[in-house]
């Protein structure tokens, strides 16, 4: 008998199914794990404040600046940044790379916390200034907050950037280089529900923060409050990003050394994805019907998710006047989310077992589709009889504010499970050519296009109607183009399912 059949009959009963790891394995598994909980940790930790920060904190601002954030901001930046980071790969060996990048995200946050952020007022412009502004040019009323507060909009730009830059392109390239192909089909998962550990642990720490600001401001009322919050909480910003650095130093002293856990050029091989641009990213997507109705799926998701998520923020700021309770729910949100995620990923094994591919693609549209008429009705509802309307004991604003918040927490669980793994199983049938030239092409499009959609949409809105309209106002239009796009997408389901099922009895019977 081969030592690897011995290997894989030594997982039995929920050992096989909750833990696939061998006790010599854990010093390589544990110190992997815990990275991704401490990114993942510091992640959602910097997400809900810069979140809180302009919708909440910034002077003049609100929920109508994210989409002018997102667009003139957030994607610019990531592109330079790429740039900057291949610039930088070419100049430092990878374990280099790896401190100068995160050290450069933790000494922003940490100077945020305990400098800039105090040193508010003297960085940004004045409300006279900024209201001035607005006057003077109506189109651009929602754009002047994110250049008055200037710092507020970086903090807003990294946080964004740290999930795509630290978790996929450090953790991720640094797992596939030491990780053999074999030890990944156990590992991944695993690393994913740790990481949502840290999800569960952020979201706690959120709201402990935000309750102990607001007990110390209680005994002393000249203490600001929400200063105080973040300073608690880029102080676990910088404990958990040095515990991150630590084990990945760790990593590179006793895994990489050792023969039994790392060998180079064993780790998980992947085919490279082509480098397209987005002319050939488009004829790619266009010549085939089959990538058209994933990039649908994709695009889909992201722009309606983006339309409803700013929506509700903005809610949630008429509910939450106050930065620091505004702060706890968006803790509570991911705190949320996490279980939901958890839950959903311990359900979609019974969904794929039970039922087929389309019933799987189908449940995050439908649900997103249920929750977001509800939640547009409740607004709507709200605007013709005013917030302090009450509806079954309730205000008709916490309602709103209530069915967003299950709508955001329902529909990113199921994103992160079932819609992920139904559009990664769409691409099995395709040949290998069109499969790794074909997800490049809708990930660079689709992706990118999904996540400046949004914006681009909430941003024109408010620049054409102009002045100081708010996106509460605008639901009845906005309610019907996630109407639409929720729809388009379930009908490209219906398609994709027919094809994806025809395509994979055809491989079947090769």
């Amino acid at each position: 008998m081969s030592n690897e059949t011995v290997v894989q009959e030594e997982f039995t009963g929920w050992r096989k199914v909750l833990w696939p790891i061998h006790n010599f394995e854990l010093k390589k598994f544990l110190p992997m794990g815990l990275m991704m909980l401490c990114i993942l940790f510091i992640y959602t930790l910097v997400r809900d404040l810069k979140d809180t920060l302009m919708v909440s904190k910034a002077v003049c601002g609100g929920a109508e600046t994210l989409g002018f954030l997102k667009l003139y901001g957030v994607t610019p930046s990531a592109i330079l940044f790429m740039i900057v980071f291949v610039k930088l790969a070419n100049i430092f060996e990878r374990e280099k790379l790896f401190y100068v990048i995160v050290l450069f995200f933790l000494a922003f946050f940490v100077s945020f916390g305990f400098v800039m952020y105090p040193l508010r007022e003297v960085l940004h412009m004045s409300e006279e200034t900024i209201t001035s502004l607005q006057a003077s040019c109506p189109t651009l009323h929602w754009f002047f907050p994110v250049i008055g507060n200037w710092s507020f909009s970086l903090f807003y730009i990294l946080a964004e950037l740290w999930g795509s830059v630290v978790l996929s392109a450090l953790f991720w390239q640094f797992a596939n280089e030491i990780t053999k192909v074999k030890e990944s089909k156990r590992f991944y998962a695993l690393f994913g529900m740790i990481g949502n550990v840290g999800l569960l642990a952020s979201g706690s720490v959120i709201i402990w923060c935000a309750d102990l600001a607001k007990s110390t401001a209680a005994i002393d009322p000249s203490i600001d409050s929400f200063g105080t919050n973040l300073f608690y909480q880029m102080a676990a910003v910088l404990v958990f990003g040095t515990l991150l650095i630590g084990l990945y130093r760790w990593m590179n002293k006793n895994v990489l050394t050792d023969p039994k856990l790392y060998t180079p050029g064993e780790g998980t091989t992947k085919k490279k994805k082509p480098k397209l641009g987005f002319v050939e990213s488009f004829k790619c997507i266009i010549t085939s019907p089959y990538l058209i109705m994933i990039a649908v799926l994709v695009l889909a998701y992201g722009v309606s998710i983006n339309l409803v998520e700013a929506v509700w923020k903005g809610q949630l700021k008429e509910f939450c006047p106050d930065t620091n309770d505004y702060n706890a729910w968006m803790g509570r949100l991911s705190l949320t989310t996490g279980c939901v995620t958890i839950l959903s990923a311990i359900a979609a094994q019974n969904v794929f077992r039970k039922f087929s591919w389309k019933v799987a693609a189908s449940i995050t549209p439908i649900i997103l589709f249920i929750t977001s008429a509800l939640f547009y009705g409740f607004i709507m509802y709200k605007n013709s009889v005013g917030a302090d309307a009450q509806l079954a004991g309730f205000s008709v604003l916490f309602l709103a504010v209530l069915v967003g918040f299950i709508q955001n927490a329902l529909s990113k669980g199921t994103k992160y499970t079932l819609f992920d793994s139904t559009k990664q199983m769409a691409y099995i049938p395709l040949d290998p050519e069109l499969k790794v030239k074909g997800q490049a092409a809708v990930e660079i499009l689709a992706g990118r296009g999904g996540k400046s959609g949004g914006a681009l949409i909430q941003s024109t809105l408010l620049m054409v109607i102009g002045g100081g309209v708010k996106l509460s106002g605008l639901v009845d239009i906005l309610g019907t183009i996630v109407m639409v796009i929720v729809i388009c997408w379930l009908f490209s389901v219906m398609g994709l399912s027919k094809r994806f099922e025809a395509m994979t009895a055809e491989k079947a019977k090769q």
